[in-house]
Protein backbone atom coordinates (compact mmCIF):
# COMPACT_ATOMS: atom_id res chain seq x y z
CA UNK A 1 0.00 0.00 0.00
CA UNK A 2 2.89 2.31 0.77
CA UNK A 3 4.16 1.93 -2.79
CA UNK A 4 0.76 2.91 -4.19
CA UNK A 5 0.49 5.98 -1.96
CA UNK A 6 4.03 7.08 -2.80
CA UNK A 7 3.15 6.94 -6.49
CA UNK A 8 -0.40 8.26 -6.20
CA UNK A 9 0.37 11.07 -8.63
CA UNK A 10 1.33 8.57 -11.32
CA UNK A 11 -1.81 6.51 -10.73
CA UNK A 12 -3.97 9.63 -10.89
CA UNK A 13 -2.33 10.68 -14.17
CA UNK A 14 -2.96 7.20 -15.55
CA UNK A 15 -6.58 7.35 -14.41
CA UNK A 16 -7.01 10.72 -16.12
CA UNK A 17 -5.74 9.23 -19.39
CA UNK A 18 -8.01 6.20 -19.00
CA UNK A 19 -11.02 8.46 -18.38
CA UNK A 20 -10.17 10.58 -21.43
CA UNK A 21 -9.77 7.47 -23.60
CA UNK A 22 -13.07 6.07 -22.37
CA UNK A 23 -15.17 9.22 -22.74
CA UNK A 24 -13.83 10.15 -26.18
CA UNK A 25 -14.08 6.59 -27.49
CA UNK A 26 -17.56 5.98 -26.13
CA UNK A 27 -18.87 9.27 -27.54
CA UNK A 28 -17.59 8.36 -31.00
CA UNK A 29 -18.72 4.74 -30.65
CA UNK A 30 -22.23 5.86 -29.72
CA UNK A 31 -22.52 7.89 -32.91
CA UNK A 32 -20.93 5.27 -35.17
CA UNK A 33 -22.81 2.42 -33.53
CA UNK A 34 -26.16 4.17 -33.90
CA UNK A 35 -25.50 4.75 -37.61
CA UNK A 36 -24.46 1.12 -38.05
CA UNK A 37 -27.59 -0.06 -36.21
CA UNK A 38 -29.68 2.08 -38.56
CA UNK A 39 -27.90 0.45 -41.50
CA UNK A 40 -28.68 -3.00 -40.10
CA UNK A 41 -32.42 -2.33 -39.94
CA UNK A 42 -32.53 -0.31 -43.15
CA UNK A 43 -34.85 -1.40 -45.99
CA UNK A 44 -31.89 -0.86 -48.37
CA UNK A 45 -30.00 -4.18 -48.84
CA UNK A 46 -26.53 -2.66 -49.50
CA UNK A 47 -26.75 -0.70 -46.26
CA UNK A 48 -27.78 -3.80 -44.32
CA UNK A 49 -24.85 -5.68 -45.84
CA UNK A 50 -22.41 -2.88 -44.99
CA UNK A 51 -23.64 -2.76 -41.40
CA UNK A 52 -23.37 -6.51 -41.01
CA UNK A 53 -19.86 -6.62 -42.47
CA UNK A 54 -18.70 -3.86 -40.13
CA UNK A 55 -20.08 -5.56 -37.04
CA UNK A 56 -18.95 -9.08 -37.87
CA UNK A 57 -15.49 -8.10 -39.10
CA UNK A 58 -14.48 -5.64 -36.39
CA UNK A 59 -16.18 -7.37 -33.47
CA UNK A 60 -14.58 -10.73 -34.24
CA UNK A 61 -11.04 -9.37 -34.56
CA UNK A 62 -9.10 -9.24 -31.27
CA UNK A 63 -8.77 -5.68 -29.96
CA UNK A 64 -5.02 -6.05 -29.45
CA UNK A 65 -4.59 -7.05 -33.09
CA UNK A 66 -6.64 -4.07 -34.26
CA UNK A 67 -4.63 -1.71 -32.07
CA UNK A 68 -1.25 -2.93 -33.29
CA UNK A 69 -2.30 -3.16 -36.94
CA UNK A 70 -3.74 0.34 -36.95
CA UNK A 71 -0.88 2.04 -35.12
CA UNK A 72 2.01 0.32 -36.89
CA UNK A 73 0.34 -0.68 -40.16
CA UNK A 74 -0.86 2.78 -41.14
CA UNK A 75 2.61 4.16 -40.40
CA UNK A 76 3.95 1.91 -43.14
CA UNK A 77 1.46 3.53 -45.51
CA UNK A 78 2.61 7.01 -44.56
CA UNK A 79 -0.44 7.71 -42.38
CA UNK A 80 0.54 8.45 -38.81
CA UNK A 81 -1.41 9.39 -35.72
CA UNK A 82 -0.26 9.84 -32.15
CA UNK A 83 -0.57 6.81 -29.90
CA UNK A 84 -3.46 8.41 -27.98
CA UNK A 85 -5.37 9.34 -31.14
CA UNK A 86 -4.81 5.87 -32.58
CA UNK A 87 -6.13 4.29 -29.38
CA UNK A 88 -9.27 6.45 -29.48
CA UNK A 89 -9.93 5.56 -33.12
CA UNK A 90 -9.48 1.82 -32.57
CA UNK A 91 -11.46 1.72 -29.32
CA UNK A 92 -14.24 3.73 -30.96
CA UNK A 93 -14.44 1.39 -33.94
CA UNK A 94 -14.34 -1.76 -31.80
CA UNK A 95 -16.87 -0.51 -29.25
CA UNK A 96 -19.19 0.76 -31.98
CA UNK A 97 -19.94 -2.84 -32.98
CA UNK A 98 -21.28 -3.63 -29.50
CA UNK A 99 -23.18 -0.34 -29.39
CA UNK A 100 -24.69 -1.15 -32.79
CA UNK A 101 -25.99 -4.53 -31.67
CA UNK A 102 -27.30 -3.06 -28.42
CA UNK A 103 -29.13 -0.25 -30.19
CA UNK A 104 -30.46 -2.67 -32.80
CA UNK A 105 -31.97 -4.80 -30.04
CA UNK A 106 -33.61 -1.65 -28.68
CA UNK A 107 -34.99 -0.80 -32.11
CA UNK A 108 -36.41 -4.30 -32.46
CA UNK A 109 -38.11 -3.97 -29.07
CA UNK A 110 -40.23 -1.03 -30.24
CA UNK A 111 -43.69 -2.14 -31.37
CA UNK A 112 -43.88 -2.41 -35.16
CA UNK A 113 -47.26 -0.71 -35.12
CA UNK A 114 -45.61 2.56 -34.15
CA UNK A 115 -43.35 2.53 -37.20
CA UNK A 116 -46.29 1.61 -39.43
CA UNK A 117 -48.38 4.42 -37.96
CA UNK A 118 -45.54 6.89 -38.53
CA UNK A 119 -45.11 5.77 -42.14
CA UNK A 120 -48.87 6.10 -42.70
CA UNK A 121 -48.47 9.78 -41.78
CA UNK A 122 -45.99 10.17 -44.62
CA UNK A 123 -42.73 10.07 -42.65
CA UNK A 124 -39.69 8.65 -44.41
CA UNK A 125 -37.64 5.81 -42.94
CA UNK A 126 -34.96 8.18 -41.52
CA UNK A 127 -37.67 10.37 -40.00
CA UNK A 128 -39.42 7.39 -38.44
CA UNK A 129 -36.11 6.17 -37.04
CA UNK A 130 -35.00 9.51 -35.59
CA UNK A 131 -38.34 10.85 -34.35
CA UNK A 132 -40.16 7.71 -33.26
CA UNK A 133 -37.99 4.62 -32.91
CA UNK A 134 -34.60 5.71 -31.57
CA UNK A 135 -35.89 7.82 -28.64
CA UNK A 136 -37.74 4.77 -27.35
CA UNK A 137 -34.96 2.35 -28.24
CA UNK A 138 -32.35 4.23 -26.24
CA UNK A 139 -34.57 4.25 -23.16
CA UNK A 140 -34.80 0.46 -23.26
CA UNK A 141 -31.07 -0.17 -23.62
CA UNK A 142 -29.59 2.12 -20.97
CA UNK A 143 -28.37 -0.83 -18.88
CA UNK A 144 -26.79 -2.74 -21.81
CA UNK A 145 -25.12 0.46 -23.04
CA UNK A 146 -23.87 1.00 -19.50
CA UNK A 147 -22.31 -2.45 -19.60
CA UNK A 148 -20.62 -1.56 -22.88
CA UNK A 149 -19.28 1.63 -21.28
CA UNK A 150 -17.87 -0.25 -18.29
CA UNK A 151 -16.33 -2.85 -20.60
CA UNK A 152 -14.71 0.01 -22.51
CA UNK A 153 -13.08 1.32 -19.33
CA UNK A 154 -11.38 -2.06 -18.98
CA UNK A 155 -10.69 -2.50 -22.71
CA UNK A 156 -8.89 0.85 -22.72
CA UNK A 157 -6.01 -0.94 -21.00
CA UNK A 158 -5.14 -2.43 -24.41
CA UNK A 159 -3.90 1.04 -25.39
CA UNK A 160 -0.81 0.29 -23.31
CA UNK A 161 0.47 -2.01 -26.08
CA UNK A 162 1.17 1.10 -28.16
CA UNK A 163 2.59 2.94 -25.13
CA UNK A 164 -0.36 5.15 -24.24
CA UNK A 165 0.34 6.06 -20.61
CA UNK A 166 -2.93 4.90 -19.11
CA UNK A 167 -3.41 3.04 -15.83
CA UNK A 168 -2.05 -0.23 -17.18
CA UNK A 169 1.01 1.40 -18.72
CA UNK A 170 1.69 3.27 -15.47
CA UNK A 171 1.49 -0.01 -13.55
CA UNK A 172 3.76 -1.74 -16.05
CA UNK A 173 6.39 1.00 -15.78
CA UNK A 174 6.21 1.02 -11.99
CA UNK A 175 6.62 -2.75 -11.96
CA UNK A 176 9.73 -2.47 -14.14
CA UNK A 177 11.16 0.10 -11.73
CA UNK A 178 10.26 -1.61 -8.46
CA UNK A 179 9.89 -5.31 -9.31
CA UNK A 180 6.85 -5.50 -7.02
CA UNK A 181 4.09 -6.72 -9.35
CA UNK A 182 1.56 -7.67 -6.68
CA UNK A 183 1.51 -4.25 -5.01
CA UNK A 184 1.73 -2.34 -8.27
CA UNK A 185 -1.06 -4.15 -10.09
CA UNK A 186 -3.21 -4.35 -6.97
CA UNK A 187 -3.06 -0.56 -6.95
CA UNK A 188 -4.03 -0.47 -10.63
CA UNK A 189 -6.92 -2.85 -9.97
CA UNK A 190 -8.21 -0.62 -7.17
CA UNK A 191 -7.94 2.39 -9.47
CA UNK A 192 -10.02 0.61 -12.13
CA UNK A 193 -12.62 -0.23 -9.48
CA UNK A 194 -12.79 3.45 -8.57
CA UNK A 195 -13.81 4.08 -12.17
CA UNK A 196 -16.12 1.14 -12.85
CA UNK A 197 -18.13 0.94 -9.61
CA UNK A 198 -19.40 4.55 -9.70
CA UNK A 199 -20.13 4.11 -13.42
CA UNK A 200 -22.32 1.11 -12.65
CA UNK A 201 -24.15 3.06 -9.95
CA UNK A 202 -24.77 6.02 -12.28
CA UNK A 203 -26.04 3.72 -15.01
CA UNK A 204 -28.51 2.20 -12.55
CA UNK A 205 -29.76 5.65 -11.56
CA UNK A 206 -30.12 6.72 -15.20
CA UNK A 207 -31.93 3.51 -16.09
CA UNK A 208 -34.52 4.11 -13.38
CA UNK A 209 -35.03 7.72 -14.42
CA UNK A 210 -35.66 6.99 -18.11
CA UNK A 211 -37.38 3.62 -17.74
CA UNK A 212 -40.52 3.26 -19.84
CA UNK A 213 -43.52 2.62 -17.62
CA UNK A 214 -45.38 -0.44 -18.79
Amino acid sequence: MRLVLDNADLYLAGMATTVALTLLSFSAALVIGTVVAAFRVSPVPPLRTAGTLWVETVRNTPLTVLMVLFFFGFTKLGIQYSAFTSAVIVLSAYTSTFVAETVRSGINSVAKGQAEAARSLGLTFPQVLVRVILPQAFRTVVAPLGSVFIALIKNSSIASVISVVDLTEVADRLNNDTARPVAVFLGAGMAYLLLTLPSGFLVGVLERRVAIKR
